[in-house]
């Protein structure tokens, strides 16, 4: 029994000095090597998504978020991506409010006339206004469509209309006394004929007269009918690339209709683009007359520089080079010729030279601003 209770002494001392020598092997090896191994690993780390990064491949929805063509983006009407440096140089419509303006007396007015034209219950609504490509609108259009190009006269630029298919076979079914409550027949695959270009060409000329009018309290222009194409390619009248501004109309007549789209370049609209930034029409503010009085007392103290012209000789470039140092030059004025008084190029006062005591004075005559009014 005693040699067993030793064995067990024994057996304990060796247990706690192993316990021992654990301990101080963690204290001291085993955090280097755990620190080392931890460098280690951050560098494999750093490494690993360097190269990962290099060799990731983009998924369809992360390229097409890049691109700019995400759906959601579309839906909240927001560009993003490459698709939106593009489009940067796109100007806004917003930034003419009085687009607005026009477009929305177009709207009463081409309802009163297509009534008229049609002898039907027409209504025309105004779905939208945005700014596009002319590219891109020509390669939008659904066909088969009539495109009317038109010139504004005293813009001297064109414009685009179009109208589609289903506009068009309702305009003809109406005007030839087709029956209400039934669909415009359509067929589609062959070109129009005469009797349609004709009817959709009436149509046209009354809707570029509604837009004449629409216009003229902003600015005066009589938009002429140029040509009637069914083909986009020949109705092109701007660069690819240059912007323009797309009205979107739809006209309904009880169970019949379609739409019509205007486009008007920007380069037709700039003649009146300063007219078209204005924010109600005929943008003017009440008159500040303390202003006026202070700029009228201010006019009548500025000081000018009067010159008093006795003569004017014409010289050749030659004569002028041989001018020296000594040299004269003979006036042809008298005591009697008239002397002219200048504000720089403006002519002012007009009359004769004398003397007062001992200076020279000129007696006015004439006044010449009052006659140049």
């Amino acid at each position: 029994m005693a040699e067993d209770d030793d064995d067990e002494e024994v057996n304990d001392d060796d247990v706690a000095a192993e316990w021992a020598a654990m301990v101080d092997d963690d204290d001291g090896g085993d955090d280097d090597d755990a620190a080392a191994e931890w460098a280690a690993a951050a560098d494999g780390d750093d490494d690993g998504d360097a190269s990962g990064a290099v060799n990731r491949v983009l998924n369809q929805d992360e390229i097409d978020s890049l691109l700019g063509f995400d759906a959601d983006g579309d839906d909240d009407g927001q560009r993003l991506g490459i698709r939106a440096i593009i489009n940067s140089a796109l100007v806004s419509y917003e930034r003419l409010p009085m687009l607005e303006v026009v477009f929305d007396r177009l709207v009463r007015m081409m309802s009163t006339s297509l009534r008229n034209f049609t002898s039907d219950n027409v209504e025309v609504s105004l779905d939208n206004i945005t700014s596009i490509r002319f590219g891109d609108y020509l390669n939008s259009i659904p066909l088969p469509a009539m495109l009317t190009v038109f010139n504004a006269e005293e813009w001297d630029n064109y414009g685009l209309l179009t109208v589609d298919s289903s506009l068009i076979y309702s305009i003809v079914d109406v005007l030839l006394g087709g029956r209400r409550g039934t669909a415009a027949m359509r067929i589609e695959g062959r070109p129009y004929t005469t009797i349609e270009i004709s009817l959709v060409e009436e149509m046209v000329h009354v809707v570029l007269a509604d837009l004449s009018a629409s216009f003229e309290p902003l600015s005066p222009v009589n938009f002429v009918f140029d040509r009637l194409e069914t083909n986009p390619r020949f109705a092109t009248i701007a660069r690819p690339a240059n912007a323009a501004v797309l009205i979107r109309l739809r006209i309904d007549m009880e169970d019949r209709g379609g739409r019509l789209e205007l486009l008007l370049p920007y380069a037709t609209l700039e003649p009146i683009r300063e007219l078209l930034l204005q924010m109600f029409m005929g943008e003017k503010f009440g008159r500040d007359a303390i202003w006026e009085s202070h700029l009228a007392t201010e006019l009548w103290s500025t000081d000018i520089v009067v010159e008093a012209v006795l003569e004017e000789q014409f010289l050749t470039i030659g004569e002028v080079m041989d001018l020296e140092v000594g040299s004269t030059m003979i006036l042809n004025s008298s005591t009697d010729s008239l002397v002219q008084l200048r504000c720089g190029d403006v002519p002012l006062l007009q009359g004769k030279m004398g003397r007062v005591g001992s200076h020279v004075a000129v007696n006015v005559t004439d006044n010449l601003s009052s006659e140049a009014r």
